[in-house]
């Protein structure tokens, strides 16, 4: 089994063959932003190297600060952004407020969330989707699919 991947590294599809359901669609680059190591952990598994058969593979950009996140998100070509309100510091609800309020071309963002209740606050962020701790993996990577069918189609 490989390492855990660091946080200046990425997480690249497994090989070309990876790519055999949709060869024509290029990988997703995905940031996931969290200050915890496991919440993102937890993420890539639910989620994998694809979210469904019909979107792209994923290639998993780790980020554990809001300098790195927002780095990230002005060097583009980003598909989908996955961020953790509950981060300490500089939570996700306003990273992803800043990001909306200053690219026209934001990628969507998903939002994971302490609550269900929690959803007004994520409304006020213009996060596009949210996903309440604990993680259902099922449901993780179903709202990932969907975005990056959303982002695909825009």
């Amino acid at each position: 089994m490989s390492p855990e991947p660091t946080l200046s590294q990425s997480v690249a599809p497994a090989s070309a063959g990876a790519t055999e359901l949709s060869p024509t669609l290029a990988p997703a680059r995905v940031v996931l932003y969290s200050d915890d190591a496991e919440t993102r952990l937890s993420v890539r598994r639910a989620v994998g190297r694809r979210a469904s058969r019909d979107t792209p593979t994923i290639e998993w950009v780790e980020v554990a600060t809001s300098e790195a996140m927002l780095a990230a998100v002005a060097a583009g070509g980003n598909a989908l952004l996955v961020l953790d309100g509950e981060t300490a510091k500089v939570g996700g609800f306003g990273l992803a407020r800043e990001v909306k309020d200053t690219y026209f071309d934001a990628p969507p963002i998903l939002l994971l969330v302490a609550r269900p209740q929690d959803a007004w606050i994520a409304a006020w962020s213009q996060a596009d989707a949210t996903v309440p701790y604990p993680l259902k993996p099922m449901e993780v990577a179903d709202t990932v699919a969907g975005l990056l069918r959303a982002h695909a189609g825009a």
